[in-house]
């Protein structure tokens, strides 16, 4: 992205799109608890509980969906406070849109297909016209950050002159007027993560990222294209909720996700944070299900009669689970502070023995010329 700020017109409707795909997903929340028998069903649903509610129908959410409103909310948060730097604002709508398209984005013909047709026809057309709302919104919002960018305009010098002060409070003599200089903070734009966050985010995303390919490719050798294909694009053998990708398709879209976030970290981009925790929180979700689908089978219990892979996937769990806190907390750090402000800020000193000054103000003469 260029450098620039988003207007507040800019932040304001991308705060209002993301209030929409909060909407949308919590709507489909409240359906489920609606028709579940017991709240706590929908618990279940969400971890891998295969049951469904009632006959000719199926749960719509899944565990990615709560995340999302919490990341909708979360980014139109962002947008209202001043406080947070533009770049990182700017940085939370990109990576909202991006999560949103990878995992909606197969619905789109998932639920138009032929094998869905023992759901409730207006159940799954509800579904996918809520699919569709929510990609328009997605590309809604890189339409706001790639339009709503403006160049930093330049500021007033601004003339403080607290340090030329006497005792009393009465203005001293000025000698001389030098520039503020910025606190040296390191190179970065506003929001940018530290070195050290930056690094931990970047090994360990990338580590996370690259595992979840591995397991991606694994599984294409080892199904074959034919069943792989099922697991990537859907089929009723692989549903679970009428929001929910297919798990091949959710695997390789999150290890997308989060080798796109470890590549910002390294660069050191203000966008990295945001999308770090987008990222992260998906991770974590994914490696907790998996976790819990491993307890519920009673894996733990009889580890050494397990096979080397079944080792493996318990592992990779318990892996990206890690990883993905690690991750929020190196990402949840505040970023490089703004210091463009007092770029063009002046300050005034006095010549009287034992005057503040600037560091960086050249002193006054041991005699001043007469009439100074």
């Amino acid at each position: 992205m260029r450098d620039g700020v988003l207007t507040r017109g800019a932040r304001g409707a991308g705060a209002l799109i993301c209030l929409l795909l909060a909407l949308l997903s919590a709507g489909w929340i409240i359906r489920d608890l609606a028709v579940a028998e017991h709240g706590a069903d929908v618990w279940w649903a969400w971890l891998g509980e295969t049951r469904r509610p009632r006959e000719f129908t199926a749960w719509a959410t899944s565990a990615l969906d709560p995340l999302l409103v919490l990341g909708a909310l979360a980014a139109a948060v962002a947008q209202v406070r001043t406080a947070v730097a533009s770049s990182v604002a700017a940085g939370a709508l990109l990576s909202l849109a991006a999560a949103v398209a990878l995992l909606r984005i197969p619905l789109v013909w998932v639920l138009g297909a032929d094998w869905l047709q023992g759901l409730d026809g207006g159940l799954t057309g509800w579904a996918r016209l809520t699919v569709l709302a929510q990609l328009a919104l997605a590309a809604a919002l890189f339409v706001v950050v790639a339009a709503g960018r403006r160049r930093s305009p330049g500021r007033p010098g601004r003339h403080t002159a607290g340090s030329a002060h006497g005792p009393a409070g009465a203005m001293a003599p000025v000698y001389g007027v030098v520039r503020a200089v910025p606190s040296v903070v390191g190179p970065g734009r506003p929001g940018s993560p530290y070195r050290g966050s930056a690094g931990t985010i970047a090994v360990l995303l990338g580590a996370a990222g690259l595992v979840l390919a591995g397991w991606e490719i694994h599984w294409r050798q080892q199904l074959g294209w034919y069943l792989y294909r099922k697991g990537l694009l859907g089929d009723a053998s692989v549903f679970r909720a009428l929001l929910q990708p297919p798990v091949h398709w959710q695997g390789a879209a999150l290890a997308a996700l989060s080798l796109g976030a470890a590549a910002a970290a390294l660069r050191r981009a203000a966008l990295s944070r945001p999308a770090a925790l987008t990222a992260a929180a998906l991770l974590l979700a994914h490696g907790a299900v998996a976790l819990v689908h491993t307890a519920r089978a009673g894996a733990f219990g009889r580890l050494a009669a397990l096979s080397l892979r079944s080792h493996l996937e318990a592992g990779t769990a318990v892996f990206v689970a890690a990883a993905a806190l690690g991750v929020l907390l190196a990402a949840v750090r505040p970023g490089l502070p703004d210091t463009s402000r007092d770029l063009d800020a002046v300050r005034a000193y006095g010549s009287a023995p034992g005057e503040a000054r600037p560091p960086h103000a050249p002193p006054p003469p041991s005699r001043l010329p007469p009439g100074w």
